[in-house]
C-alpha cells in the first residue's frame, strides 16, 4: 500500500513545510505549525458531483473585443447598511466573507438578510447550529414568508448534491471552518480542509454565477482564522465588529473588489435582530440638559457617509510619576502628536497632567478632520470651561498650529445644519469657495489653533 503523505502547515498563513518549525518563515509567528495529511490513502477520489456541476458551466475562451461590458445588475439584499459596504448591492457569482468575534451578530446578520430576500431562494447551510436552533431564531427575527432552505451539515459532497437538486440564487455557509471534504484527510478547520473547500465553492460560485456568503471565524489577534489565501481567494472580506458594553454593530469593508473599502455600516442590536441605524449621527452624541467641560462634537465621514461623533476629554494632574495618556476610540500616536503642538506651540503645561480621551458611543474614528475637535475638547477640560453643545469642529491641525483644510467639507457642513447646529469650525483656506448663506449654519474660518481659543474661551 502507497504510503499516507504528510506535511506541516502553518495555522497563520498556510505555509507549508516537510518538517516541523517553531517559527514560520513566511508571517514569523511561532508554534503555528500542525501536521496534516496531503496525499488521501488509497480509494479516496475527489467530489464527483461537484465535478460534473463544473464541468456543466465551463467557460470557454472570448476573444477581448468581443465581451460585452454592460454593467451587470447588482443583487438588492433589502438590507441598506450591507448593500452601502458592499458598494450597492451583491454582484452575481462573487464571494463574500464575514468575519468577527464569537457571538458579536454574524449568524444573527446574515439569517436576517437571508429571510428578508423573499423573492430568491436562499440555502443557509449551518455546521454549528442545529434546525431547533435556527428556526428559535428565524422566529426571533420575526420570520415571514420566504424561501429560504436550512441545511445542516459539515460534509462537502453531501453539501454539493443538495446544492445541485436545489439550485439556489444564494448561498450562506455559517461556517467556513466547519465544512470537510473526504478527499483530504485532515479534520474540519485545518488549512488543507479551509483552504480546499473554500475553493470549490469559490469555484462554484464563478461558473454558476451564484453569490456565497462564508462566515469566518477570528483568531484571539482579531484576525481571520485559516490561511491568509482565503482572504486572497474571496471577493470581499467584511468584518462584523463593535464593543459588548455597547449596542453598536459596525460592519467595515476590508477588501472589496467591486466597491469601496471605506464604507461602514451601522447596526443596533435588539431583541429582535439587528436594526438598522440610517442617521448614526443622532445616536452617536449624547443630549443632555447641563454643560460639562471637555466634550466637543466632530464632523467625520466614513466612506461617503458624514457622521457627528462626540469627543470627551479629561485632563487632570497626573497622581503618580509618569503622566498617563489614554485612548479610546482614537490613535494614542496622534493625540501624543497634538498634546507635543499645545505644549510646544501655545504654552500649554500638560505633560505632567493625565490625558484621557474617548469617542462617546465605542466607535473608533481614523479621520484626521477630528484633530480641532480633540484639540478643543483637551483645553476645554484643562481650563474646565464648557464649549457651546451646539458648536461643531470639522478641521485638522498641523506640527506648527495651523488649521488645515479636509476633505467634503460641504457634507460635513450639511449634516451639522441638519441636526440643528449654530456654528462649524473649518478652515480658512478650503472655505473660499463655500457660499455661507447656502448650508443654514455660521461657518467660522479660523488659520490657527489661537484664534479658536480665542472664539471659544474669551
Amino acid at each position: 500500500m502507497a504510503k499516507t503523505k504528510t506535511a506541516y502547515f502553518c495555522q497563520s498563513c498556510g505555509y507549508q513545510s516537510p518538517k516541523w518549525l517553531g517559527k514560520c518563515p513566511s508571517c514569523a509567528e511561532w508554534n503555528t505549525f500542525v501536521e496534516e495529511l496531503v496525499q488521501p490513502p488509497a480509494g479516496k477520489t475527489a467530489n464527483t458531483t461537484f465535478s460534473q456541476t463544473v464541468t456543466a458551466h465551463r467557460p470557454v475562451p472570448r476573444l477581448l473585443s468581443t465581451i460585452d461590458t454592460q454593467t451587470e445588475n447588482r443583487i438588492d439584499t433589502f438590507n441598506i447598511e450591507l448593500n452601502r459596504v458592499l458598494g450597492g448591492g451583491l454582484v452575481p457569482g462573487s464571494v463574500v466573507l464575514v468575519g468577527g468575534e464569537p457571538g458579536i451578530g454574524k449568524s444573527t446578520l446574515m439569517l436576517q438578510v437571508a429571510l428578508d430576500m423573499v423573492n430568491y431562494t436562499v440555502l443557509y447551510i449551518s455546521g454549528e447550529e442545529s434546525e431547533q436552533q435556527i428556526k428559535m431564531r428565524a422566529a426571533r427575527l420575526g420570520d415571514k414568508k420566504n424561501n429560504t432552505y436550512i441545511l445542516t451539515e459539515t460534509d462537502m459532497e453531501t453539501v454539493f448534491r443538495h446544492i445541485e437538486s436545489l439550485q439556489p440564487q444564494i448561498i450562506v455557509v455559517d461556517s467556513i471552518q466547519t465544512l470537510h471534504t473526504g478527499s483530504i484527510e485532515s479534520p474540519a478547520g485545518s488549512v488543507s480542509q479551509i483552504r480546499q473547500c473554500a475553493n470549490e465553492l469559490q469555484q462554484y460560485a464563478k461558473v454558476t454565477n451564484t453569490p456565497v456568503f462564508l462566515i469566518g471565524h477570528i483568531t484571539k489577534d482579531g484576525a481571520l482564522a485559516g490561511p491568509k489565501i482565503l482572504e486572497h481567494m474571496v471577493d470581499a472580506v467584511l468584518q462584523f465588529e463593535g464593543d459588548r458594553n455597547y449596542g453598536y454593530r459596525m460592519l467595515r469593508s476590508v477588501k472589496n473588489r467591486f466597491g469601496s473599502t471605506s464604507e461602514l455600516g451601522i447596526y443596533e442590536m435588539q431583541n429582535d435582530g439587528l436594526r438598522q441605524v440610517l442617521n448614526p449621527s443622532e445616536l452617536l452624541i449624547t443630549h443632555r440638559d447641563e454643560q460639562f467641560s471637555g466634550i466637543t462634537i466632530a464632523a467625520t465621514m466614513e466612506g461617503l457617509r458624514p457622521m457627528l461623533v462626540e469627543i470627551q476629554a479629561l485632563v487632570s494632574t497626573a497622581a503618580y510619576g509618569v503622566p498617563q495618556r489614554s485612548t479610546t476610540g482614537f490613535d494614542a500616536r496622534r493625540l501624543n502628536m497634538l498634546l507635543a503642538v499645545l505644549e510646544k506651540r501655545h504654552g500649554f503645561r500638560l505633560a505632567t497632567k493625565d490625558v484621557f480621551l474617548n469617542i462617546a458611543g465605542g466607535i473608533r474614528i481614523d479621520d484626521p478632520a477630528v484633530d480641532l475637535a480633540v484639540v478643543s475638547a483637551v483645553i476645554s477640560s484643562n481650563e474646565d470651561m464648557p464649549i457651546n453643545p451646539k458648536t461643531c469642529f470639522a478641521a485638522e491641525v498641523g506640527l506648527s498650529g495651523e488649521i488645515r483644510a479636509v476633505s467634503r467639507v460641504e457634507q460635513r457642513i450639511s449634516e451639522a445644519a441638519k441636526l440643528g447646529f449654530e456654528k462649524i469650525f473649518v478652515a480658512r483656506h478650503g472655505f473660499k469657495n463655500l457660499d455661507k448663506k447656502e448650508f443654514g449654519i455660521q461657518l467660522i474660518a479660523v488659520g490657527r489653533i489661537e484664534q479658536v481659543f480665542e472664539i471659544l474661551f474669551r
